[in-house]
């Protein structure tokens, strides 16, 4: 979407939803499309409606006239928004992030010592002598 253009009323009641999702709705959905150009127009037109410019050159009219903030929120949500299950989708993603440095359970490599350069674990390989613990910490007895 490219532009969005809000039209309505300042004073009469059936523009009173416009109004309050202006006031109350307008801003987020702004910060949360940083490249659309949102035009509120006012004092122009009879009954209220939202007119949107999508990219495809396509137009998409929306009559808002005696709607809630809420049902205009909700129809816009439905018409032009992203479904519930993309969110949840794309929110899933941005959480699962494959960090090379992490290892563990559920990680690309279980352990440290499958990185290169790493000491092997005891288990596998024995470990040099001036890394075990009982050859540095035992102090000889003369």
């Amino acid at each position: 979407m490219k532009v969005l253009t809000i039209n309505y009323n300042t004073r009469e009641d059936n523009h009173a939803g416009t109004r309050e999702f202006v006031f109350w709705h307008l801003p987020q959905v702004q910060y949360k499309n940083p490249s659309v150009q949102i035009v509120t127009f006012k004092n122009l037109t009879p009954t209220p409606f939202i007119r949107c410019y999508l990219d495809s050159g396509k137009q998409v009219l929306i009559d808002v006239d005696g709607k809630t903030k809420e049902e205009i929120h909700n129809r816009l949500q439905r018409i032009l928004g992203k479904s519930e299950a993309t969110l949840a989708a794309e929110e899933m993603a941005k959480q699962k992030v494959d960090n090379p440095a992490n290892f563990g359970l559920n990680c690309d490599r279980h352990c440290i010592c499958e990185i290169p350069g790493q000491i092997p674990c005891p288990s596998i390989a024995q470990l040099p002598v001036p890394y075990r613990g009982k050859f540095v910490f035992q102090t000889p007895i003369e």
